[in-house]
């Protein structure tokens, strides 16, 4: 089996509370434990904390992709066709965009309550 690659692990610590919690609520859920850390990182609610720290990664990815989309435009609009975009990179660009795009309209559903007026606990 050398020859076959797996994904890549994810993982961190937690206290022993919250490990228990953790499991309770994967028991509850009657999901695999895979499935339940899965679905919990990528469509649970994100608790946005108003601070340079937190946006700067953000604006630091979409300036990297719009980099990429900018070169990719000038591949398509210049007169040399020989550096253009296969159609690989054209989908993983989108991937990213779409991962990013989503990742930030959570995040301004999660920090709304900042202008809205709402008070959120």
């Amino acid at each position: 089996m050398s020859n076959k690659h797996k994904n890549p692990t994810i993982s961190f610590r937690v206290s022993e509370y919250e490990r228990k919690a953790i499991e309770v609520r994967i028991l509850a859920s009657g999901m695999m434990k895979k499935d339940y850390f899965v679905r919990s990182c990528i469509y649970n609610r994100i608790c946005v904390v108003g601070k340079k720290e937190t946006i700067y990664p953000l604006v630091e990815v979409l300036r990297k992709l719009y980099l990429q989309l900018s070169n990719m435009h000038t591949s398509f609009t210049s007169d040399t066709m020989s550096a253009l975009p296969t159609s690989e990179e054209i989908s993983v660009l989108q991937t990213e965009y779409e991962l990013v795009l989503k990742a930030i309209i959570d995040m301004l559903d999660g920090a709304k309550y900042l202008w809205e007026g709402e008070h959120h606990e």
